[in-house]
């Protein structure tokens, strides 16, 4: 399948290979289709803002009338987060207890874990929710390893919650034996994880349907890059997440002279082969390496014209 006829792209690949100026140039080229598109970064080094020139930051910024951009904050996120897990349990604890509980949430804030679980949250809600208003929506995502645990976190969050809620139920049942004469208890925390159990499957289930969700890896014609997204690809293959396309990206076009880069070219000769071995069942696009950096939005729209999928 075309991969820009997902409704969903996620663009991976090792730092430094040109992975947000890829996502950037395909979001581009769907705006230019007239495809209301939605460019997303999930990367903490945020480098959307850079490539369109233009403050973008945590709320969703209008780039051309089809294309909208948004850098997600995990700081802001995280406030966000812990202010909706205390109202969550407003109703669940002792008003005497709620300023202590208040005060172990805030502490939970600079915890490790706790900006990924935030960006996973607002990446859910992008999803389930923001979806509808777009055509397409586009994630520039963080170097490989974070981009994994991203993409993985709805199967591994709800087999954790499922424990959750089996440890809950357990613990209603006894409540409800000893204390209340049998009658059912109500429980809004049980609430709480089922609502998200819930999330967290209809979200995998959308990102394992091949017709509506992409995933792309980009990579460089060099050693470390290719032998990192076959890994990648390998893991995620585990979870049945699979990668369609790749996009080999930084080739030495044909009219770059002088010997250095003959010399070099010679050497990529051999990645652009072991490139063709490694990934036999990948789509494969091929981008030239530019004399220099893209700074306008005309040499982006230039430059989304190699990014050809049919």
């Amino acid at each position: 399948m075309n991969a820009t006829a997902n409704k969903i792209i996620f663009v991976g690949g090792k730092g430094g290979v040109g992975k947000s100026t890829s996502a950037a140039a395909i979001a581009w080229k769907l705006a230019r289709e007239n495809k209301k598109t939605l460019l997303i970064s999930t990367d903490p080094a945020h480098n959307l803002g850079d490539i369109f020139s233009m403050k973008i930051g945590g709320e969703t910024q209008k780039i051309t009338d089809y294309l909208h951009a948004l850098e997600i904050d995990p700081e802001r996120e995280t406030t966000k987060y812990i202010n909706q897990v205390k109202e969550n349990i407003r109703g669940t604890v002792q008003s005497s207890m709620i300023e202590e509980v208040d005060r172990q949430l805030d502490t939970a804030k600079a915890s490790p874990g706790a900006d990924e679980s935030a960006l996973f949250d607002k990446l859910i809600s992008i999803i389930l929710e923001e979806a509808q208003d777009y055509d397409h929506l586009v994630f520039d995502t963080a170097p490989t390893g974070h981009t994994i645990r991203l993409l993985t976190l709805p199967e591994l969050m709800g087999v954790w919650i499922e424990g959750l809620l089996k440890k809950r139920r357990k613990t209603n049942e006894n409540y409800t034996q000893l204390l209340n004469d049998g009658e059912p208890i109500e429980d809004p925390i049980y609430e709480v994880l089922l609502e998200r159990q819930n999330r967290f499957s209809e979200a995998r289930k959308i990102m394992l349907e091949s017709d509506k969700t992409g995933f792309i890896f980009v990579l460089n014609p060099e050693r470390l890059p290719i032998l990192e997204t076959k890994k990648a690809i390998a893991l995620l293959d585990q979870y049945h997440l699979h990668v369609k396309t790749v996009i080999v990206n930084k080739v030495l076009p044909e009219e770059a002279d002088g010997a250095f880069l003959a010399q070099r070219r010679e050497h990529e000769k051999r990645y652009m082969q072991e490139i063709e071995d490694t990934f036999p069942e990948q789509r494969k696009i091929f981008v030239p390496l530019l004399p220099h950096d893209i700074t306008t939005l005309d040499e982006l729209d230039a430059f989304s014209e190699n990014y050809v999928f049919d």
